[in-house]
Formats: C-alpha cells, sequence, structure tokens
C-alpha cells in the first residue's frame, strides 16, 4: 500500500488543496482518469464559452443592420471551430498532468479510484492501495441520462459529445431547458442549426427569476431556427434511417420530431456511483451526493468533499471557493466555515443572464415583504445608442438590504459583479450601489438606475434616456 499525507479524488478543484500541501511540505497523490482539470477545462465552461463567444459574434453580424452597418456571415466551419477549442483546453489538461509528474511532491495516479476501507482506495488500472492520512473528494458531477422509453437504445448526444461536433447537424433535438440546453441551443441555432426544445417546464432556465427566465424563453421563441415545445413529457425515442425521432405529449397532445441528433441536457448527478464512498464511511442523500457539513467535512474522519460532487451550488467558482475552505481545514487545520454570501452566476445564452441572491418566485414563497425596482439597457445613453435590449432587476428588504439581483442582456455577467461585491464585502445595502460613483456612459448605468429606485430619492444620480429615440 503506497501512503500519502494528502489523497485527492478528482482532478479538477480539488488539486488546488494538493498543491497548498505541497508547498507546505505534505507528499500527495491525486486519482484521476483524465483528463485533468474537472470537466470546466475540458468538458464544460471554458470549451462551451469558446464556442458561445463565437455565436455571439455571428449573432452580431446578422444584427448588424440595425446600427446600420452592413455584414455579411459566410459558411461555418464547425470542424475547425471545435477543433481549435479541443487543441486549446486539451493542451492546458496535459500541462497540468505534465506538472503533476514532474513533481517531487505529487504522485499521479491515472486511473477511477474506488474506496475499500477507511481513507483508502484501490485505483483503476494500478495494484497497489492508496491510502491518506487525510482525503479531499471532488469527483464532480456527469449528465443525467433521464429513463426515457428507447432513450438507451440509440446514440444521443449529452453536453460532452456536443462540444466537440466536426460537422454541423442541420437539425438538432435538445430534450431539457436548463441552462446548459438554451446556451448550446444558443451556439447550434447561431451556427445555422435548425434546433428544436422539448422542456418538461413552462419556460427555459426555469431556475431563474421569473423575469430573467421569460426574457430568455421569448428571445429563443422569437429568433430564427428555433422551435421549443414548452411544458412537454418527453416518452419515447427511436432510430430510423440515420435520424432520431424524439416523441413527447404535452396538453392531451402528441409530438413527434426528426432530428439529425438529439442532444440530451438533463442535467447532471454526482459522480459517486462508482466511488463506493460508503465503503469509506462517507455518507451521501438520496440523490447520491457527497453530505458534508459547514466547514466541508464529510462524515468520515479526515475525509473532506468539495465541488459538485456536494450538490448545490453547481459552479466551478464555488468550487474554486470551497478548495480554499477545505484547504483551510484539511492541510492548515483550521475550523472554517463555507460562506456562499454574495455568490453571482451567469448563464451565456442569448440573452446572457446573471444572478445574484434570491429570485421574485423564492421570495414570495417564503412569503417575505419585499420592494422591486426594474431599469431597462435602453434607459441608458450606451443602451440607447447600441440599441441594446435587457434590464437590471433588483430586490430589496424594506429595509433596504438587498435580496437579490438579475439582469439579462449583454454583459450580464459583468454587470452582476459590482452587487455581488457589495453582498460579499460590503453591508449588501441597496445605498451602497447607488452611491457608488458609475463610469459615464456605460452600461453599468442600468444597475445604477434600478437600485436609485430604491434608493433614498435625494441621491438619485442615473440619468433617464428611456424617451430619446435613435431611429
Amino acid at each position: 500500500m503506497q501512503e500519502f499525507d494528502l489523497l485527492i479524488v478528482g482532478g479538477g478543484s480539488g488539486t488546488q488543496v494538493g498543491s497548498l500541501a505541497a508547498e507546505r511540505g505534505m507528499s500527495v497523490a491525486v486519482c484521476e482518469p483524465g483528463p485533468l482539470g474537472g470537466a470546466c477545462i475540458t468538458r464544460g465552461c471554458v470549451p462551451s464559452k469558446a464556442l458561445i463567444r463565437r455565436a455571439d459574434l455571428l449573432r452580431q453580424c446578422r444584427d448588424a443592420d440595425r446600427l446600420g452597418l452592413d455584414c455579411e456571415v459566410g459558411d461555418v466551419d464547425l470542424g475547425a471551430i471545435t477543433g481549435a477549442v479541443r487543441e486549446t483546453v486539451y493542451e492546458k489538461a496535459e500541462n497540468q498532468a505534465e506538472s503533476l509528474r514532474g513533481s517531487d511532491d505529487h504522485t499521479l495516479y491515472d486511473g477511477k479510484a474506488r474506496f475499500v476501507d477507511d481513507r483508502t482506495v484501490e485505483v483503476e488500472g494500478h495494484d497497489e492501495r492508496v491510502r491518506g492520512e487525510r482525503v479531499v473528494v471532488a469527483t464532480g458531477t456527469s449528465p443525467t441520462v433521464p429513463p426515457v422509453d428507447g432513450l438507451e437504445e440509440v446514440e444521443f448526444l449529452t453536453s460532452d459529445d456536443a462540444l466537440y461536433l466536426e460537422e454541423r447537424p442541420d437539425e438538432l433535438a435538445i430534450l431539457g431547458g436548463g441552462y446548459i440546453a438554451a446556451e448550446l441551443g444558443h451556439f447550434y441555432a447561431a451556427i445555422g442549426s435548425e434546433v428544436t426544445i422539448v422542456q418538461r417546464g413552462d419556460s427555459l432556465v426555469p431556475r431563474e427569476d421569473p423575469d430573467a427566465r421569460e426574457a430568455v424563453t421569448e428571445a429563443f421563441e422569437a429568433r430564427e431556427r428555433c422551435t421549443l415545445h414548452l411544458g412537454c413529457e418527453a416518452t419515447g425515442v427511436e432510430e430510423r434511417d440515420d435520424r432520431i425521432e424524439l416523441r413527447a405529449e404535452g396538453d392531451g397532445e402528441e409530438i413527434s420530431i426528426e432530428a439529425d441528433e438529439l442532444l440530451v441536457a438533463a442535467g447532471r448527478e454526482p459522480a459517486t456511483e462508482e466511488l463506493a464512498p460508503g465503503e469509506g464511511g462517507v455518507e451521501t442523500d438520496d440523490a447520491g451526493f457527497i453530505e458534508v457539513d459547514d466547514e466541508l467535512a464529510t462524515s468520515a474522519e479526515g475525509v473532506w468533499a468539495l465541488g459538485d460532487v456536494v450538490g448545490a451550488p453547481l459552479f466551478k467558482h464555488a468550487a474554486d471557493h470551497e478548495a480554499k475552505v477545505v484547504a483551510a481545514n484539511a492541510v492548515m487545520d483550521r475550523e472554517e466555515a463555507i460562506d456562499y454570501s454574495g455568490m453571482a452566476h451567469a448563464v451565456f445564452t442569448e440573452p446572457q443572464v446573471a444572478s445574484c441572491g434570491q429570485t421574485e418566485g423564492e421570495l414570495e414563497e417564503e412569503g417575505r415583504e419585499y420592494e422591486s425596482a426594474r431599469f431597462e439597457y435602453g434607459a441608458t445613453p450606451m443602451g440607447t445608442v447600441g440599441k441594446e435590449e435587457g434590464f437590471v432587476k433588483v430586490l430589496a428588504d424594506p429595509d433596504g438590504t438587498v435580496l437579490g439581483c438579475h439582469v439579462a442582456g449583454p454583459e450580464a455577467a459583468t454587470l452582476i459583479h459590482e452587487v455581488s461585491v457589495a453582498g460579499r464585502v460590503g453591508e449588501g445595502t441597496v445605498e451602497e450601489v447607488a452611491e457608488s460613483i458609475h463610469v459615464h456612459p456605460a452600461m453599468n448605468e442600468a444597475v445604477l438606475g434600478a437600485f436609485d429606485e430604491l434608493a433614498d430619492p435625494l441621491l438619485s444620480t442615473a440619468p433617464d434616456w428611456s424617451d430619446v429615440s435613435m431611429e
């Protein structure tokens, strides 16, 4: 048996804990079948955003006539795009692997790990067991395959596959309507595929604020090459002459969709089944996510967990934040508790959506009293001259505490951050944002406008261009 001071199971954000341990003279083992970097680097946010960046440019070119510009878009070489993205992200993953292999303090085990005893695993392809005095589990999640009749008998795409297609499908059916479906649907529609989305709920991105999900849903319904079937449950899948037929039912009606490819984007599930955490005394919930306390410690002594495998929030930036807490506790013997206050997230679709705090639906479900203000991009100078569509919505307690902020439109993922900072390191009040001196003219004045509406009227500084036309 090989023994180490610290054993990391998973090659994503957990390796950050290993780096700190190695700097402090600890011996570190990392078990990962590859590629390194976790889902984000090669199968998630990095390659998907590289594709979406191209989709955004295509959309801007096609919409340029509204600004008086004449742009033409030629053929799109999907293979060249995905090939370039693959080369970039896999080179990064290999560089990480080479860095670990070249480290005197790290040992990389290429293979899946499985618990066989307390803080002890067997690694696929390796004869000796590996034991850590301390263990960090960060195995992430994998795409969920829903129990749809016939689905397991046909070839379908998951988000992992859809990122690297070499040929553009003429017709793409998407099962699911969450952020993965919305982002990849945006990309494939932009490059010319006919996209059909079948969604169980009555809107896309159902976990977002009602105004945000309405904006995304309406944008998809209005765009060319997109068809939505909302409130529909998939009932069967069948392959016919190299094509896929997806059947669904909604409002008592049956629909049949034929496509070249089927993308299943029905969520993510924890990668714990093959890990056998119970053999190591690590408890999981009914869905298979590892249970942790507020210090991210598991039920097993000397074992911590972080990232998607511990459940929501399923974001890479959340995992990186969790890695800092686990490093403090598992490596430096501290007792730090995880704190997600002020953390935002974004959906990179069309329109882009960003959110921080609670949604209006959540507040209504709680029966909580709140105030709301919404400010349109078009009421700012930059929004007017650029003919930008979008809005900033703020939800606040009557005492001025910010409860949530939601942005839909260009630069949403950037605009949300001043609200995030106020909630993280400030008092989290409306006045903190409203009293900040915002750059003029810039889209951040939409944030100022929304917060100004709930702030002291005497403090109002937001310019209102809502009655100005640039026609």
